[in-house]
């Protein structure tokens, strides 16, 4: 069952506490699985991600903590009710980098139809509430030889101690999207196969393939086979590599087949997937457009090629390199034209034109004496992502660096996305991007520490930060939690 967003506000219980920061707007994902236990039964199990920057937080001794009040219903076409309420800790954070937090909870149900009913309170601001439904239909998984549902990890290892998230010898935080951007190669795959010493059709093993959802082809280099023991429930672990497939949406099905191949019962997860390193722009069959290159004058074409490689896909930066190192103007402006027609293949001129105009932008911004200004940090991230939502900057501080904090409200399918950037050579207007919460982007937990290093005592071995959040005159700390 694929996961859904929910965010809506509603009044659900009056809490009065000190909160930490501004208020939000509280943001959750939801997800079902269905797994089967032969001491219990069918159950479901229900997975919640809180997204961390949308809840209010209170200070508790050196760090702050949030806390929403769950309740789920979980109603039978009979109209029988099941409910659970419970109170629910985010972890304890110490420093500003505050990470989304999850929770599973199991209830035992018969299969038949059901509606479930999801209400998140946020504890710290009694406004912050959000209600979602959604129908669920839960299967008979006992008798016959069945699988679970499929499950994607975040990330999972081994492990047998007692906790929320571990399940058959693993430790397994969910992923609630099906999005795999070119940074994750691997899908870690878990499920269950039940009821294999019951079979009345011998099953033998199991089968993976792997679908093109787009040309509705098998990709052989997918399809594997799987021996299983005829046990009552067997959990099963793997590792997909998508490091080699191209972008496209994938459907992942796991059969149980019986000794003839033939497929008895089957369960799919379908997955969009964007891999950069395996796409590239064709130039050579390019017919040069005279209009297009009337906007690009003789002394600019290989500055404008350059200026492509912010928004280029790390398979075509080569291509780009290699296209400016044959020193062949004609070739150079080819590329130019087959990349905007790559990308924007019904306007690629106002596409270009549209471009254009941001790359002399960053350029009058953010250049210096050695750089141009799509080559440094804040041009490389303004070209990329586009005009940041709020930027805070200042230029002056006792003792802090020269520092901007750029705020985005979306970039992509991703919200509220913060990138720091620094001056430590107080001179050439030479910003650094030194931290952000961005997917594929430099990640410093220290940022703090570094950027009061102009004349402020950092702190020791065990809290790199000790003195940071603290220093007069400091405020970034502040200005970066502006969500």
């Amino acid at each position: 069952m694929r996961p859904f967003f929910i965010s809506i506000l509603f009044v659900f219980l009056s809490v009065s506490s000190l909160t930490y920061g501004q208020s939000k707007k509280l943001r959750a994902y939801l997800d079902t699985k269905q797994f089967f236990d032969p001491s219990i039964g069918n159950y479901l199990e229900i997975q919640l991600q809180f997204v961390g920057y949308s809840v209010n937080y209170i200070s508790l001794n050196d760090g702050i903590q949030a806390t929403v009040a769950v309740r789920i219903q979980l109603i039978s076409s009979q109209k029988d009710t099941l409910n659970d309420i419970y109170l629910l800790n985010s972890p304890f954070f110490k420093d500003s980098l505050i990470d989304d937090f999850y929770d599973i909870r199991r209830l035992k149900v018969q299969p038949g139809k059901y509606e479930l009913s999801l209400e998140i309170q946020d504890v710290n601001k009694m406004a912050n509430l959000i209600k979602a439904k959604q129908d669920i239909t839960i299967k008979d998984l006992r008798g016959e030889p069945s699988i679970s549902t499929i499950e994607i990890a975040e990330f999972a290892y081994p492990d047998t101690l007692s906790s929320t998230f571990q399940k058959s010898g693993y430790y397994l935080i969910p992923r609630l999207s099906n999005y795999y951007p070119t940074q994750l190669n691997k899908l870690p795959v878990y499920f269950e196969t039940y009821n294999l010493n019951n079979s009345t059709d011998s099953i033998v093993g199991l089968k993976q393939t792997l679908i093109d959802v787009s040309t509705k082809t098998e990709i052989d280099s997918y399809t594997t086979f799987y021996r299983l023991k005829p046990e009552a429930v067997t959990p099963i672990f793997k590792t997909v590599d998508l490091s080699l497939l191209p972008s496209g949406q994938y459907e992942l099905n796991y059969a149980l087949v019986n000794r003839k191949m033939e497929d008895k019962y089957n369960e799919t997860y379908v997955f969009e997937r964007t891999n950069d390193f395996m796409d590239s722009i064709q130039s050579d069959n390019i017919v040069l457009d005279p209009s297009f290159q009337a906007s690009i004058h003789e002394d600019s074409v290989i500055f404008f090629l350059e200026s492509l490689i912010p928004i280029a896909k790390p398979a075509e930066v080569k291509n780009i390199i290699a296209s400016i190192k044959t020193k062949e103007k004609s070739l150079m402006r080819k590329h130019i034209q087959a990349f905007w027609k790559y990308t924007s293949p019904n306007t690629p001129y106002e596409a270009w034109l549209k471009y254009k105009e941001q790359i002399l932008l960053v350029e009058r911004e953010y250049a210096n004496n050695f750089q141009e200004g799509f080559e440094t940090d804040r041009g490389r991230v303004y070209l990329k992502y586009g005009a940041p939502s709020t930027i805070n900057a200042r230029e002056t501080s006792p003792s802090e660096y020269p520092y901007e904090i750029w705020i985005y409200n979306k970039i992509g399918a991703f919200s509220n996305k913060r990138f720091v950037f620094y001056n430590p050579d107080l001179v050439n207007n030479a910003y650094r991007l030194l931290h952000s919460d961005m997917l594929g982007e430099l990640k410093n937990p220290a940022w703090q520490q570094i950027l009061v290093k102009r004349n402020t005592m950092n702190g020791d071995i065990d809290n790199p930060n000790k003195f940071n959040q603290d220093v007069w005159g400091g405020n970034s700390n502040d200005l970066f939690r502006q969500y």
